[in-house]
């Protein structure tokens, strides 16, 4: 396990130095913008799904669902971010101490 967290580090390091050796008439087309937007997204919402839906290889829903749910309507409403956490977290620890 540890060996596969340095590597990706090493991985993730690399990406974002050889970054700025790419020309700049690269990153300034439309088209990779497009393609950085859509990767970025899929890799948001698989950590989303990954973190917020699974204990132990298995789907499960927990006091993880209302907290989200919670959070993204806070987020929806442009509530700052301490606050959708701080509440986020206080209602997952509500519905885990009275569930």
């Amino acid at each position: 396990m540890t060996l596969a967290v340095i590597a990706a580090s090493l991985a993730v390091f690399s990406w974002k130095f050889l970054g700025y050796l790419v020309p700049e008439k690269y990153v300034s087309n439309p088209r990779f913008r497009e393609i950085a937007d859509a990767i970025t997204v899929g890799l948001l919402s698989a950590l989303i799904a990954i973190q917020g839906f699974t204990s132990d290889s298995q789907v499960t829903v927990d006091s993880r669902l209302p907290a989200l749910i919670l959070a993204a309507g806070l987020l929806y409403l442009r509530m700052p971010f301490i606050v959708v956490i701080a509440s986020a977290a206080a209602l997952s620890a509500l519905i885990r101490m009275f569930f």
